[in-house]
């Protein structure tokens, strides 16, 4: 899935939209001190309340949120998994019966469950229904409509909700003019802020690819390698952070860490190029030939293609490893970029680092911007000097 597949399946979590129809809600509230299940129970969709729903939609936005490989993971099944959960949640997508969808869900639990002890209850909430994608836009010269053709996928999603002990209030009764303690024992499920969760299955190019599952960790560069792998059965998988430090550690191995700015600025534009070049497609993963050829482009041209390939299995132990492009340069014209000095720290984009520059002079090093404009300073704007004028 790319971010425009995400986007649109959760825009569709909402109110009376007919792209997406919920067919099923299964919640299981879990303890804390004991790990096991206190209570579960199932219900169609539709007769929930509206305010209930809307709670929900909420809830169900929020696991669909974040940027790839930061918070949302496109993970591949394990091959051969013991008791695997892809067979457990395509059986129960296809189930017509609903006592034995539940039945595949609580399977789910279980290996939830297994997998840790939470500090806190938590409530885990599933859901099936089907998802319509428009295949075409609206025709207007024969008037045809987008939802005259669509393609249609089932899934289940499930998030997984932490509970917050109830505040101790007081309150004041305007009829009885009588200050109230007001202490409410039920605890209070946090919909607003998922732990965990994810989308089965993944939708690839308007196809349903039951091979894959998209996983959504609690909080950003922070996945459940744990629940990844025993709960879900997914392939290890990095971040994106994880991903642009495995590439800048095969650069300083190829460079041997001697690297200027105009580089590094080459390095990215380049980089860039080839994200522009496939922005309709899917993401673009850089194998070792290819940061061969984008160093080389860049103005690295004493390096050799054996070098690149050792320095692929040196660092990530895997010179087959491919690096998704977006991950290296994920904001190309925001200040994305810091330089952190003992004097100052600056941040700057990417396509800006050709006018900064690190300079010897008279044996000390110097950080120098090119500016095309007044500098002010507190307010204050600067008159510009000779470059190695003396200061009085």
């Amino acid at each position: 899935m790319n971010k425009k597949d995400i986007a649109h399946i959760r825009r569709q979590f909402k109110a009376d939209n007919e792209l997406l129809k919920i067919s099923d809600m299964f919640t299981v509230y879990v303890m804390k001190e004991s790990s096991e299940i206190y209570h579960h129970q199932s219900q169609p969709f539709e007769m929930l309340d509206q305010d209930q729903q809307e709670l929900f939609f909420n809830n169900f936005k929020k696991i669909l949120g974040g940027q790839l490989d930061e918070k949302l993971f496109e993970l591949k099944f394990q091959r051969n998994a013991v008791d695997s959960s892809q067979l457990i949640l395509h059986q129960g997508l296809l189930s017509d019966d609903v006592e034995n969808w539940k039945e595949q869900m609580l399977q789910i639990v279980d290996k939830i469950l297994k997998s840790r002890q939470y500090d806190m209850d938590i409530v885990i909430t599933f859901i099936r229904g089907e998802y319509f994608k428009p295949a075409k836009r609206r025709n207007d010269e024969t008037e045809e409509s987008d939802r005259d053709s669509v393609y249609t996928h089932p899934f289940i999603l499930c998030t997984i909700n932490s509970t917050q002990e109830p505040k101790k209030e007081l309150l004041f009764d305007y009829m009885i003019k009588e200050f109230k303690y007001n202490f409410v024992v039920d605890p209070i499920i946090n919909l607003n802020a998922p732990i965990g969760g994810f989308l089965f299955p993944c939708f690839t190019d308007n196809r349903t690819d039951v091979n894959r599952i998209l996983y959504s960790a609690g909080k950003v560069n922070e996945p459940d390698h744990h629940f990844i792998e025993e709960v879900l059965n997914g392939e290890e998988t990095l971040t994106a952070k994880d991903d642009k430090v495995v590439f800048e550690e095969i650069v300083k191995d190829v460079t041997r860490d001697q690297l200027n700015t105009a580089t590094l600025s080459n390095v990215y534009e380049e980089i860039n190029r080839v994200i522009e070049e496939n922005e309709e497609e899917e993401a673009p993963k850089l194998d070792y030939k290819d940061v061969e050829r984008i160093l080389k482009h860049s103005g690295i041209t004493d390096i050799q293609t054996e070098q690149v390939e050792a320095a692929f299995q040196k660092v990530i132990d895997d010179n087959k490893y491919e690096i998704k492009a977006s991950n290296i340069v994920p904001k190309y014209t925001s200040k994305s970029i810091k330089i952190e000095t003992k004097v100052a720290n600056v941040s700057i984009s990417p396509q800006d680092l050709r006018y900064v520059r690190q300079i010897n002079f008279e044996g000390k090093r110097y950080l120098m911007i090119e500016v095309e404009e007044d500098t002010v300073i507190d307010g204050f704007t600067m008159i510009p000097e000779a470059f190695g004028e003396k200061r009085d």
